[in-house]
C-alpha cells in the first residue's frame, strides 16, 4: 500500500477551517462574536393579542420596530417586553419584526404570524381542582407551517455549506480516481 499523501489532506482540512470559522458579518464592532438571539412569543398571534418580545444575547438598550404595533424599546437590563399586535393587522400575514441592539450595533429579523382566527387571553384561576376545558375550531383547519424553525436565509451561510459539500465531492472524487489508478499498477 502506499502512503497517504498528506497535500490534498491539508489542503482539505484549511478549506473546512476557513469555511467554519466565524464570519465577520456576525462579529460585533469589538471584534467579538454576537450572540444575539432575538425572540417572539407566541409566533403566532391574532389582530389585538400580546407578544413577548425577547432580546437574549444584548446587553444594552434594544429597540424592537414592526408595521404591526408601536416601535417598543427593551431597556438596558431587561430582556423582555411586551407589544400589542394592531387590531387591522391582515389575518395570515407573515410579518417581519426587525430587533436592533444597541450595544453591537446588531440588527436581527423575526417573523411573526397573524392567525386566521381569533384567540383569547387566558386568565388564571384561582382553584387548584382539575377543570374541564373546551377548544374552539377555528373554520379552515389548521394551518400548518415552520412555526418560527427556519428564519430568513443568510447568504453567508448558504455559500460557506455550498463550498463545504463541494470540497467534500471533490475530495471523495479525487481519492477514488487515485484508488481506481492505484489498482491498474
Amino acid at each position: 500500500m502506499r502512503a497517504i499523501r498528506v497535500a490534498p489532506l491539508a489542503l482539505l482540512g484549511a478549506s473546512a477551517l476557513t469555511l467554519l470559522a466565524p464570519s465577520a458579518a456576525h462579529a460585533a464592532p469589538d471584534g467579538a462574536t454576537s450572540t444575539f438571539n432575538p425572540t417572539i412569543t407566541p409566533s403566532v398571534i391574532a389582530p389585538g393579542g400580546r407578544v413577548t418580545l425577547g432580546a437574549g444575547g444584548c446587553t444594552g438598550e434594544t429597540t424592537v420596530s414592526s408595521g404591526i404595533f408601536d416601535t417598543t424599546t427593551i431597556p438596558s437590563g431587561s430582556t423582555t417586553a411586551t407589544a400589542t399586535i394592531d387590531t387591522d393587522a391582515r389575518r395570515g400575514a407573515v410579518y417581519a419584526v426587525t430587533f436592533a441592539c444597541g450595544s453591537t450595533g446588531t440588527s436581527r429579523n423575526v417573523n411573526l404570524t397573524i392567525t386566521g382566527g381569533a384567540t383569547s387571553t387566558p386568565t388564571p384561576t384561582p382553584t387548584t381542582v382539575p377543570t374541564a376545558s373546551s377548544t374552539a375550531l377555528v373554520p379552515g383547519g389548521v394551518r400548518g407551517g415552520l412555526g418560527g424553525s427556519s428564519g430568513a436565509t443568510d447568504t453567508v451561510e448558504v455559500a460557506a455549506g455550498a463550498a463545504l459539500v463541494a470540497t467534500a465531492a471533490a475530495g471523495a472524487l479525487y481519492f477514488a480516481r487515485r484508488r481506481t489508478a492505484d489498482r491498474r499498477h
